[in-house]
């Protein structure tokens, strides 16, 4: 069992499956959070659209394009934009897609973006649903007797209350039928909503009667910038338990080596409680920082010296073997 020791029983610095192991296999595949948990990831991430018929399903984007083959199955269903939207499909739709590596069109044609990943077109791959994923973990830490937590982030929840759907409040109830009711269970839950956030621990969770660790999730956009101050920090707090930023916001991306510019954002973060787990760690070439030598040195960096908590990473397995090695 040496193997499936996680690195947080050798250290407190957590490692965050993004979508799974998705350097690896295609992201949000229940093959991809299986080697993610192999790999001995902390938490494996899942992030969650609702369908037509108000089904809850593990899915980056809340349009199929990108990933599936939508267009070929379905066609005459774009909307204006020439997009597919989850919300307007029913899961037994969606059941018949085929899902793949990530996908950006060119000249017409869907073309693979991170090319040195899991073939497009190749074995069968399929969308879950939230409640097959979260069966998967709990699964799997009956069977190895590990405690590998998820981390769940509601996607998108303003397009989802415009169309009628209260996609909050779906994956509030389907945690709690799971039994994440506290935040002492192995949970975060995310969103990039601000006024999201705010409802879920205002409205949300007491009316489920849990408590769960909710984290705001921070892009590189003026919507944010009202929370890098201290004063804004402290109002997030009130809210949140982890604060989880674009990784550009915590070392500036010109810093040179050996002369780091780190912002004050995990510190300002701490000094009101709440953990940081900044995205996107990836080894895909041209994916490093500009100033790291290697992914293990961009690693370094953000956890030892700007002092991250945790890491979301396509590639768990280089994370947990740093943190282990370190």
């Amino acid at each position: 069992m040496a193997s499936l020791i996680s690195s947080q029983a050798l250290a407190q610095k957590v490692v965050v499956a993004h979508r799974g192991a998705s350097g690896y296999l295609p992201e949000h595949t229940l093959e991809a959070k299986s080697m993610a948990y192999a790999m001995g990831a902390d938490y494996v991430e899942q992030d969650v659209v609702m369908t037509k018929d108000d089904q809850l399903i593990v899915i980056h984007d809340i349009t199929l394009d990108r990933t599936t083959d939508v267009a070929e199955k379905f066609p005459g269903r774009a909307r204006g934009d020439g997009r597919h939207y989850v919300i307007d499909f029913t899961l037994a739709e969606i059941r018949t897609l085929a899902l793949s590596e990530g996908a950006r069109l060119v000249d017409g044609k869907r073309e693979q973006g991170f090319k040195s990943r899991f073939p497009m077109g190749k074995s069968s791959f399929r969308i879950a649903t939230l409640a097959e994923e979260l069966e998967l973990v709990q699964g799997l830490n009956i069977s190895t007797g590990r405690q590998v937590g998820i981390y769940p982030e509601i996607k998108s929840p303003e397009f989802h209350l415009a169309e009628g759907k209260d996609l909050g409040r779906a994956v509030v109830a389907e945690l709690k039928k799971y039994g994440y009711t506290s935040k002492q269970d192995p949970i975060f839950l995310q969103t990039f909503g601000w006024e999201e956030v705010k409802r879920l621990r205002d409205e949300i969770l007491p009316e489920a009667g849990i408590d769960l660790k909710l984290v705001q999730l921070v892009g590189d956009t003026e919507d944010y910038q009202w929370m890098f101050s201290p004063e804004g920090m402290a109002e997030v707090g009130r809210y949140a338990d982890g604060f989880g930023p674009d990784k550009s916001l915590l070392i500036d991306p010109e810093s040179k080596p050996g002369q780091l510019k780190v912002s004050r954002l995990v510190e300002l973060a701490h000094a009101n409680g709440m953990q940081v787990h900044p995205y996107t760690f990836r080894a895909d070439e041209g994916q490093l920082e500009p100033w790291a030598e290697s992914f293990e040195d961009m690693l370094e960096a953000f956890f030892f010296e700007a002092d991250i908590d945790g890491a979301f990473t396509d590639f768990p397995d280089r994370a947990v073997n740093f943190l282990r090695d370190r």
